[in-house]
């Protein structure tokens, strides 16, 4: 970086001395068009839960969340992002509720773009909550992911999505050669103008836990792990390969996964393609700063947006955060 002169005739503070000069020179901007609201879908009518590890979250019935979907488009967030608590009695060892045009995801995609057709909807394309064993994919006897098995699976529930009207489909299970796939049966299928979020720098880290709790994929899983899909937190390059590949193969999209601890990722992957990026505040980032901020440890509203602010100043285009509703009516304030 060039030095543009030396003290005491450069002064740095001169320029953040005042609210105006403060402003002229912000290089950042946050504003409700950069967030999507992730949202936890029950069966069923009239019913809410708490999630505990989520202080602040709740899953809710499809009437219940027409409401919330109603402050979206007033506060003007752009999208919805779909996550279902499958029926224990539902699941089963291929996941194949996933794919029932009749499932909870399709019914709720088509009451919310009935009574809001302006608002986004984007659903999660991955096995996790619809599988016994809480895996993203098909398994064989030794439990190990079947790739391309689960690619049949994956590209059947990206089409009846796409089928009851959603906007964009996210996968997000991490199995090789998904876009390609699913971009594909899209286009066969009649829906050019789908669109696909990959999540192509998922990390195997350890912050998804209250999100497990809150599909109800958790007690599935037990004492298993995703190491052998997603990316090892170790490493860059990595997803720099994953989001090229994902690209190539038709994705709209590229997501980076959790979000905070994964800042340098966020700016390879804006820097290196220049494509829409967009990045996952998760369940665990959210878990800690709503635990401080009830506690009073720190000032709540102040940390989330300065937390969303750096996913911006690190390139994101977009945010996924369940802190949406909150931080659009903070930015409405002023």
């Amino acid at each position: 970086m060039k030095i543009y002169g030396q003290f005491p005739s450069v002064r740095m503070r001169r320029m953040r001395r005042d609210d105006f000069s403060r402003r002229l020179m912000r290089e950042t901007v946050l504003t409700p068009d950069d967030l999507i609201y992730p949202v936890f879908i029950l069966d069923g009518k009239s019913r809410t839960e708490n999630v505990a590890s989520m202080p602040g979250v709740e899953r809710m019935t499809v009437d219940r969340l027409l409401p919330v979907a109603e402050q979206c488009v007033k506060l003007r967030i752009p999208a919805l992002a779909l996550f279902p608590v499958i029926e224990p009695r539902l699941k089963t060892a291929d996941g194949r509720e996933a794919f029932n045009p009749k499932g909870l995801v399709p019914r709720a995609t088509a009451a919310l773009k009935k009574r809001f057709p302006e608002l986004g909807i984007m659903t999660d394309v991955a096995l996790d909550p619809y599988t016994t064993h809480g895996q993203d994919g098909v398994i064989d006897r030794s439990g190990y992911i079947l790739n391309d098995a689960t690619l049949e699976v994956l590209v059947r529930q990206a089409l009846a999505q796409a089928e009851a009207g959603v906007d964009i489909v996210a996968p997000s299970d991490m199995m090789d050669g998904r876009i390609g796939r699913i971009r594909a049966a899209l286009e066969k299928a009649g829906h050019i103008h789908t669109k696909i979020m990959a999540y192509s720098a998922k990390y195997a880290s350890g912050f998804y836990g209250p999100f497990r709790d809150a599909v109800g994929s958790a007690k599935n899983l037990g004492k298993g792990d995703k190491y052998t899909y997603q990316i090892d937190p170790a490493n860059s390059d990595e997803a720099l390969w994953e989001a090229g590949m994902d690209l190539e193969e038709g994705a709209d999209m590229i997501m980076v996964k959790p979000g905070m601890p994964y800042l340098d990722i966020v700016r390879r992957v804006k820097d290196e393609f220049g494509a829409p990026t967009f990045v996952y505040q998760v369940s665990g980032e959210y878990a800690m700063l709503q635990a401080a901020g009830i506690n009073g440890w720190i000032d709540r509203r102040k940390c989330v947006l300065e937390s969303l602010l750096a996913f911006k100043r690190a390139g994101a285009d977009g945010i996924l955060t369940y802190f949406a509703l909150e931080a659009a009516a903070w930015l409405k304030e002023g």
